[in-house]
């Protein structure tokens, strides 16, 4: 037998259960969340660029080192808006809860955000 014929194909996973809720992905539905996550990521884009421009121009390190951390504050409070979002869209779509109940899952969420925020 040749070597080649000694080589197994790569096996597929097998697809999930058409029900299986575990396994499917998530995406962020609502637009006002999904417009203040671009809109900051498009801010933090828009520093990234003004780094590149200071490398350039030839910039002390240490104003460009100030940048880089406004940078990276700017995409770790991003990243924990999109996972509360997320969070709160996730509870609502498995509890259902009313209307009363809803508002107290919201402000519940923003104190968890100001928190979390805190610890960073």
């Amino acid at each position: 037998m040749s070597a080649e014929a000694k080589v197994k194909a790569p096996t597929k996973a097998a697809a999930p259960a058409a029900g299986d809720e575990a396994c499917k992905p998530t995406v962020l539905t609502d637009s006002d969340s999904r417009t203040e996550i671009l809109n900051r990521l498009r801010r933090a884009e828009g520093q990234l660029r003004g780094i590149q421009r200071m490398i350039e121009d030839g910039e002390p390190c240490l104003k460009i080192g100030q940048q880089f951390s406004a940078v990276r504050k700017a995409l770790d409070s991003t990243y924990l808006r999109m996972t509360v979002c997320f969070m709160e869209q996730e509870l609502e779509q498995r509890l259902a809860p009313g209307e009363e109940q809803k508002a107290d899952l919201s402000a519940m969420m923003k104190d968890m955000e100001t928190l979390l925020a805190r610890m960073g």
